[in-house]
């Protein structure tokens, strides 16, 4: 009975069940409950080896694996069976497993043979395992195997999918039957590699030896072209296929559509989409995802909201996750979390690309905390953020220093084994850095292991320094990746002279610019040329700056003038501010603060008419000056201070604390900084505004929130002004504590009345 049950699964005209997964699995079941009950099962190897199979065909491997342990003499087919249907799965862990197997099969004295070494060879390249394939590869020779058609392709598979091209070549031409599917994988592996000629003189060597290229060939080489960064490659070989008389199918289409989003070619893209209407391949998953993800990326948003509307039917998750990152891609953040919502709501079953999409969108478009809150929603709907879902929301805790975010996902990253990539470490480092924990982020940097360091990790230590003021820590950094062999690019120039110009080190910050280029080989770049300025200027030589802008190989852009205009403000220097105010107005007629900071300069040297004369340019253009607002994080919630506002509920005590204090600072002959106040108002009225600042009231929130003695972590959206910088000061030592300002500059670490800076900012 259990034996003709166990039969009838295998037949779906005996087994109407059969057919239907799920019901062939418990079918199967009871059938091996009724073998065991009998004690036919442990009698018959062939009835195990039935079972076996059944159960490897529904990829019910642990079933499998649980039974191969009950057979008391498993044959060759037993092993091969199994591994050949783990090595079929997507899974990484299967092919592990498969390995795994065919090492028993081996201790147990069971020779490899041509059916099994291909499943094997299968499994080597899906681990990309540079040990273990060629040890296959010499047990097939050794068994007299390697000469087998279907071993050789497996091999030739392996190689090149290790990146082992030469390798691939070698038993590649030892083949004695060269098939279509052999030369199409050479031909798509050269691709894949970047060797153009080497890819096209195989494609030509197979037309020469009879065999003609199929859909597959042309496919393999479009979309090994287009993997490999080689954009336009990929293109022509879509147009040479095309002009040869093969139809472009599904997967040729979706392999070319990133190549001419990389190149931002809209109109490339527009032909090809009029292409997939007239051969009807709009109902193609694949090709409306990459579809979306093109016209996204040519920064076609109409066409691609067009594109992603007109799928007609279920939405599905690979289109909704292009559609998400193209909005973003645009700066339409709004929109990316309005669908991304209903997506979510809608039934879409999202994964984590999905949610790691929205995440990046959110943490790149100035929404921190909706990143964080996304974050949290991510887990509590029991999707597994991934080593990018931690790089992508990393950034948010930064730019909000929201430190104890931060941690969390710190400890997160350690408990699921993701601290030790690169980019995680690199943006854990960046994380600390900038909520104000400089010497947590160097133990991250040194308990990196050399192997997972690569010039991000060293930039983002030495941005780090830079952000802090700290260019002697940054100098010594430098030197140490010289020492280890690291070779520098443009951005870690761009931190050096930025920690230069941060600490005055005028000469040190020259010499660096000079030997960028003669001794590193790195032109010049616009941020470089924007330091050096920087440096300059802050060190008193602004003409030597405003010399530099007329002589650098680059036209100076709206970065290099307003750091001349930063430096004409901190010196006081009217003509040359308003020379680079000038040009600002040109480049961004619409940036508010280069009104604000010529205005500043006017209101220093007490010429109202300049000030004025700012103003009505401000209110003819119906520009408003940005509102400051600061940042503190208090027990893991996120506070906002606006300048002037009153809204927050515990105003009152704030403003009460920070009248206390300033009692305290007139006594001993702190006098507030009128001056920096445009308005035309009474002296005392300056005095409230200048109260009203929004770093002052997040210190003053800290201090009320918090023990005393507890370490605060401010952040403003400005630069901070003299008279706050002052009170600040004054502060740390009247309240003994240590409190951290990050304005859009610079970290000012302030304690015992002193400052990082050294009043030099």
């Amino acid at each position: 009975m259990a034996r003709r049950s166990l039969y009838q699964a295998a037949d779906p005209a005996a087994s109407p069940t059969a057919s239907l997964p799920h019901s062939s699995y418990a079918h199967i079941r009871r059938s091996h409950a009724l073998l065991l009950k009998s004690g036919d099962l442990a009698s018959d190897d062939r009835l195990a080896s039935k079972l076996l199979s059944f159960y490897s065909s529904l990829c019910r491997f642990p079933d499998a694996v649980l039974l191969l342990d009950d057979i008391r003499d498993p044959d060759p087919f037993c092993f091969s069976n199994l591994i050949s249907a783990l090595s079929k799965s997507p899974s990484v862990t299967d092919a592990s497993s498969a390995l795994a197997l065919f090492r028993r099969m081996l201790r147990g004295g069971l020779p490899p043979d041509r059916f099994v070494l291909p499943s094997v060879l299968k499994a080597c390249a899906a681990l990309q395992s540079d040990l273990a394939g060629p040890q296959v590869h010499a047990l097939a020779s050794v068994s007299g195997c390697a000469g087998d058609s279907f071993v050789q392709t497996s091999l030739v598979h392996l190689y090149l999918r290790c990146d082992r091209t030469l390798d691939a070549q070698r038993v590649f031409e030892r083949m004695t039957n060269q098939s279509v599917v052999s030369w199409s994988a050479m031909v798509g592996g050269y691709a894949r590699s970047g060797c153009v000629a080497e890819a096209l003189r195989t494609f030509d060597l197979m037309r020469a030896s009879g065999v003609e290229p199929n859909r597959v060939t042309w496919n393999g080489m479009i979309a090994g072209f287009s993997t490999s960064g080689l954009t336009r490659e990929s293109a022509r070989a879509l147009r040479k296929m095309h002009s040869e008389g093969s139809r472009p199918d599904g997967s040729t289409v979706s392999s070319v559509l990133p190549a001419i989003a990389d190149l931002e070619d809209g109109l490339a893209g527009m032909q090809a989409h009029a292409y997939i209407i007239k051969c009807n391949l709009e109902s193609d998953d694949c090709v409306v995802t990459a579809l979306v993800a093109m016209y996204g990326k040519c920064r076609l948003v109409e066409e691609m909201l067009r594109a992603f509307g007109g799928i007609g039917r279920k939405m599905e998750v690979g289109a909704c996750n292009a559609l998400v990152s193209g909005l973003s891609h645009n700066n339409r953040a709004d929109e990316a979390l309005r669908s991304f919502r209903e997506f979510r709501d809608g039934g879409v079953k999202l994964n984590v690309i999905s949610w790691t999409s929205i995440v990046a969108c959110c943490s790149q478009n100035a929404e921190d905390t909706e990143a964080l809150d996304l974050f949290g929603e991510m887990q509590a709907a029991g999707v597994r953020p991934n080593s990018v879902t931690i790089s992508c929301v990393l950034p948010a805790c930064a730019n909000i220093a929201a430190l104890g975010h931060g941690r969390s996902v710190h400890g997160f990253s350690i408990r699921n084994g993701m601290s030790e990539g690169v980019y995680v470490g690199s943006s854990l480092v960046d994380m600390y850095a900038k909520c104000g924990r400089i010497g947590d982020a160097r133990r991250v940097f040194e308990a990196a292991a050399p192997s997972s360091r690569n010039v991000v990790s060293w930039n983002a230590m030495l941005g780090g320094y830079a952000m802090h003021g700290k260019a002697r820590e940054a100098v010594e950094l430098f030197d140490l990746m010289r020492m280890r062999a690291q070779k520098p690019d443009s951005v870690t120039f761009t931190c050096l002279l930025a920690a230069c110009s941060q600490a005055g080190l005028l000469e040190q910050g020259l010499r660096y610019f000079e030997t960028m280029s003669e001794d590193h080989g790195i032109a010049p770049r616009m941020e470089h040329y924007a330091c050096v300025v920087s440096l300059l200027g802050r060190a008193g030589k602004l003409e030597r700056a405003y010399a530099l802008t007329q002589k650098m190989s680059l036209k100076p852009d709206a970065c290099v003038w307003g750091a001349l205009l930063g430096a004409c403000k901190l010196h006081g220097d009217v003509a040359l501010g308003e020379i680079a105010a000038r040009k600002l107005f040109e480049l961004e007629p619409g940036n508010v603060g280069n009104y604000v900071l010529l205005s500043n300069i006017y209101a220093a040297k007490g010429m109202r008419g300049g000030v004025d004369g700012v103003r009505d340019m401000m209110r003819a253009m119906g520009l408003k000056k940005n509102p400051g607002y600061s940042w503190i994080e208090l027990k893991s919630r996120l506070h906002t201070l606006l300048a002037g506002d009153q809204s927050h509920p515990q105003m009152t005590q704030i403003l009460e604390r920070l009248e206390k204090l300033s009692v305290e600072m007139r006594k001993l002959g702190h006098q507030p900084s009128t001056d920096l106040v445009l308005q035309d108002v009474e002296e005392q009225d300056k005095e409230h505004i200048l109260c009203g600042h929004s770093e002052k009231l997040a210190v003053a929130l800290g201090l009320l929130s918090t023990p005393p003695g507890t370490p605060l972590r401010v952040i403003k959206n400005l630069r901070i002004c003299i008279d706050c910088h002052s009170v600040v000061k004054f502060i740390s030592r009247f309240e003994m504590r240590e409190i951290f300002v990050r304005d859009t500059n610079r970290f000012h670490h302030f304690k015992d009345g002193e400052c990082s800076c050294g009043d030099y900012w």
